[in-house]
């Protein structure tokens, strides 16, 4: 059915959003389907890494620690921009048309009053993308 699943992953909060990776993980394990976890990040030293190549290896080792724990075959794809949470949306849809990605799977939040006026990251990402999303809340 799918090629290949996407799911965006904030590695400063990985722990938050095992809801959708067990989900990719479950839809990924139905059809032996690769999972690619993107992460959207800045060049500039952070809590995470120092440098773009620790970061890179900091992802892979992400995506095959998750990968092993749920049977699935997965890797790490890095968009670097500027700022993150302007550019958080258009990384997120860089990184489906750069890994070849056909579903993103990824965790939303219960909307509020606010997300009437300001949708969510989720939201956006599944009203420009020209694959499937599946939001998680």
């Amino acid at each position: 059915m799918f090629k290949k699943i996407l799911i965006p992953i904030d590695l400063s909060h990985a722990d938050k959003l095992e809801k959708a990776v067990s989900t990719g993980a479950y839809l990924a394990r139905q059809d032996n389907i690769p999972v690619v976890f993107a992460a959207i990040t800045t060049t500039a030293p952070g809590p995470i890494a120092h440098n773009p190549e620790e970061f890179r290896e900091k992802l892979d080792a992400f995506a095959a620690e998750t990968g092993n724990r749920h049977g699935i075959q997965a890797s790490g794809h890095a968009v670097f921009t500027h700022d993150p949470a302007v550019d958080l949306e258009s990384g997120i849809l860089k990184a489906v048309h750069e890994t070849g990605a056909d579903l993103v799977v990824m965790a939303t939040h219960i909307p509020h009053l606010a997300d009437h006026f300001w949708p969510s990251n989720g939201g956006r990402v599944a009203s420009h993308a020209d694959v499937s999303v599946f939001l998680v809340r």
